[in-house]
């Protein structure tokens, strides 16, 4: 072939292939469904070792996908925790950090709040099936004005009276309400979800899967075993597993599976029963791990590996951030994320983007986490936070070989000690602006109901 056909050949082929690849349809940006519990402790499920209950489905889901061993809820009580989840932000941010939103209570996630469900519009479908528990009084209420296009759930934790079930969808001012069947709720919240799939399986779309499960009491639906040593809780869980596996196989009916990618963990650790498994302390107990700490695991065949382990530490403050870069959008303008994208960490084990983690009590920052150290100063005693820090305990824990938090090591890490102190007290610097004066109106008469009983 001589050199002037060679480059005719050439510049047609060129030109075939850039026809050809501007002819290829965009690749679909990913499905994102959070399966988030409620109270679901770090040892309830059996991805972590001997002694968590039988989840068979989570185990498979993790043999599919990438389980995180340090991941952290974005609080250790339920409406900061679901706050942080949805705006990647440290609850303190919105308003939301101290303790959770009771029935007469009046506070909620502010409408300016950029949400994951706001932040992927107008691309994708988003719904909310289950727990809401970010505000039933005022603006705040229902979450279609946060962003989702459906809605179906209760407004807070099924231990609170009176509840009932609510639907409401985007456009409309009308909120249905229907009476609660305690038993089959779960199963009702993933019915819908799986509805909603079902509608919008040729768009992109986003589901949070809040169930309100195993948060106590417990209501175990028929066909659940509540016989076996772990009695009700554990058919609760064995209901939660199930409805995992339901999850995936719906999926691959769909043809979804490499489409979607998949989160399961929960809101923090457990309450009055449950397991934070080797983890000290439990729902609301300061900095330590039993209340921040919980099941994290990923899934999205083809697009994230399987049977994989990451020990990096990530929180719930990174889902939007993380989402956002997944479906090719930037983060929102003008917003401060406390949380970072871990698309890196999830797909290739990368190291975490996270410097620190900050872990709250309420309003108040009380422990610093990094890679390797934590850092805590204070913790709660009858009744009472008790600031360790002030009588001259050095309370820091060594991360690096995976030890329960149970002997401080500051006497032979004076120096990490220091320093940790350090980065504890800027955490405090930096968020004593966004503290409320006062506690809320609803908590300051509850404390005076008290008071007066104890009178």
């Amino acid at each position: 072939m001589n050199r002037r056909r060679l480059l005719a050949t050439g510049a047609a082929t060129a030109l075939l292939s850039g026809v050809a690849a501007r002819a290829a349809p965009p690749a679909r940006p990913p499905n994102f469904i959070v399966v988030l519990c409620d109270d679901l402790g770090y040892g309830d499920v059996s991805i972590y070792g001997p002694g968590g209950l039988p989840t068979p489905n989570l185990e498979r889901m993790a043999r599919e996908g990438v389980v995180a061993t340090d991941y952290y809820a974005p609080a250790n009580l339920c409406s900061p925790s679901r706050a942080g989840l949805l705006t990647g932000r440290y609850p303190v941010r919105t308003g939301l950090g101290y303790e959770v939103i009771m029935q007469g209570d009046d506070r909620g996630l502010p409408l300016s709040e950029v949400t994951i469900a706001k932040a992927l519009k107008p691309t994708y479908a988003t719904a909310l099936f289950g727990k809401w528990h970010l505000g039933h009084l005022g603006p705040a209420w229902p979450p279609t004005k946060h962003g989702f296009d459906s809605f179906f759930g209760i407004p807070y934790s099924h231990d609170m009276a009176p509840l009932s079930l609510f639907e409401s969808h985007a456009g409309s001012d009308e909120v249905a309400k229907f009476p609660v069947d305690y038993p089959s709720l779960q199963q009702q919240f993933y019915e819908h979800a799986e509805r909603f799939i079902e509608a919008h399986k040729d768009q992109p779309f986003f589901v949070e899967l809040a169930l309100s499960a195993p948060h106590l009491p417990e209501h175990p639906h028929a066909g659940f075993d509540d016989k076996t040593f772990a009695g009700p809780y554990g058919a609760v869980v064995s209901e939660i597993d199930s409805i995992v596996g339901r999850l995936m196989a719906k999926l691959r009916a769909l043809k979804l599976e490499r489409d979607t990618v998949v989160i399961f963990t929960s809101d923090n650790g457990p309450w009055f029963e449950g397991s934070a498994g080797n983890l000290r302390e439990r729902k609301g107990g300061g900095g330590f791990d039993g209340g921040y700490r919980v099941p994290f695991v990923a899934w999205a065949p083809g697009r994230l590996p399987a049977g994989k382990r990451t020990a990096s530490i990530i929180s719930g403050v990174d889902l939007l951030p993380t989402f956002l870069a997944m479906a090719g959008k930037p983060p929102p303008s003008g917003v401060t994320l406390d949380g970072r994208d871990i698309t890196a960490v999830l797909e290739k084990g990368a190291a975490s983007p996270h410097d620190q983690i900050v872990l709250f009590d309420n309003e108040v920052p009380v422990a610093i986490r990094t890679q390797d150290w934590k850092y805590v100063d204070a913790l709660y005693y009858r009744g009472l936070m008790l600031p360790v820090g002030a009588l001259n305990y050095e309370e820091l824990y060594d991360h690096r070989a995976d030890r329960p938090e149970n002997y401080s090591v500051s006497a032979n890490n004076p120096d990490v000690a220091k320093a940790m102190k350090a980065r504890l007290a800027a955490a405090k610097k930096e968020f004593a602006p966004f503290k409320h004066a006062d506690i809320p109106p609803y908590f300051k008469a509850l404390r005076g109901q008290l008071a007066h009983i104890q009178d």
